[in-house]
């Protein structure tokens, strides 16, 4: 067995053990690599510009997305918290709006029964409480271990990408640097064109909801936004408080409503995304939808949350190595005379 199949053996059993001992950890590095593209290219557009060096490039990135981040928080802080405290005292009277009119119907009381919100007074909903509150920690200290990733990969992204490199035989580095490239750039591509997607699909719903008349058009705006992170299945989620928020208001309301996430959603599918993306990143929905579903079910929030980007590295990595160097490196069957 030569070098090259040794060392690409290796590096095959290395992921498949940390995959199978620490599957969070991969997630959270993982994390930590899309924010160091973001934090990289963002830096790198800056230093182009400029001239400067990239490590200041990445740092002036970073105090312009903080500047952003607080300036938005001072505007619209005070708007947002009050919307956000009549969002969390309407939707249970929306809730027992919705238990009156359905609960007439034999299936409605059973599906009420299922899904009442009382469980969450219960012993079990206290345990589950706890649970929550205690794991809230673990998040924090997730979301530091990724900043700190995201800092260090996007200031010297070449130390990990030259010690990966290593890890392969000779002959095989000058294609492992191009697949860890066009990697790379997936992610770019891909984040680039998700954060713009975000932005117009929160502006277009919480236009859309306020132009209905429908309470807390803002704060359903910047949900339907945050959670368009994650396709086809965030979408349903921002749905439900604004659904919930128009069932008061009647039935034709509420079917405004669906119509309006319908028809932001349909445009961003099928006009948006395509438009930013350019052919770029062309992941089959089917694929994203059964990764997604994977993805939630193995690992929860945050398996579900990167099972898009991680769609993409691997339909990227299987293009590059599986097919193009495997595949069509075969030789073709000779003609027959």
């Amino acid at each position: 067995m030569n070098r090259r199949i040794i060392s690409l053996t290796v590096l095959a059993a290395a992921f498949l053990v940390l995959l199978f001992l620490a599957p969070d950890v991969l997630l959270i590095v993982f994390a930590g690599i899309l924010f160091a593209v973001f934090l990289h290219s963002g830096g790198a557009w800056i230093a182009g510009k400029t001239g400067v060096p990239h490590g200041i490039g990445v740092g002036a990135f970073l105090l312009v997305v903080v500047a952003a981040l607080t300036g938005s928080i001072l505007a619209f802080a005070p708007a947002i918290a009050e919307q956000f405290d009549q969002l969390t005292r309407q939707v249970p009277q929306a809730w027992e709006s919705l238990r009156e009119r359905v609960g007439d119907y034999s299936w409605g009381e059973r599906l009420l029964e299922r899904a009442s919100p009382e469980g969450l007074f219960s012993s079990t909903g206290r345990t589950a409480a706890m649970t929550a509150v205690s794991s809230t920690f673990g998040a924090l200290g997730n979301f530091v271990i990724i900043l700190f990733i995201g800092l260090y990969g996007a200031i010297s992204p070449g130390i990990y990408r030259t010690g990966l490199v290593a890890l392969t035989a000779p002959s095989l580095r000058p294609r492992a640097r191009q697949v860890l490239s066009r990697m790379a750039q997936t992610l770019r591509d891909w984040l680039a064109a998700q954060l713009l997607a975000m932005a117009v699909v929160g502006v277009l719903t919480a236009l859309g909801l306020w132009l209905l008349g429908i309470p807390l058009a803002l704060l359903l705006g910047l949900i339907a936004a945050l959670l368009a992170f994650i396709p086809n299945i965030g979408p349903v989620l921002a749905a439900v408080p604004a659904v919930l928020l128009a069932v008061p208001q009647g039935t034709t309301v509420v079917l405004l409503v669906i119509s309006v996430y319908l028809a932001v959603q349909t445009i961003e599918s099928y006009v948006i995304v395509p438009l930013i993306q350019q052919e770029k990143i062309s992941l089959p929905p089917a694929l994203v939808l059964g990764t997604q579903l994977l993805m939630g079910v193995l690992f929860g929030l945050l398996g579900l949350a990167l099972a898009t980007p991680l769609t993409a590295i691997l339909v990227t990595l299987t293009r590059e190595t599986y097919v193009t160097d495997y595949l069509e490196a075969e030789d073709a069957p000779a003609a027959r005379e």
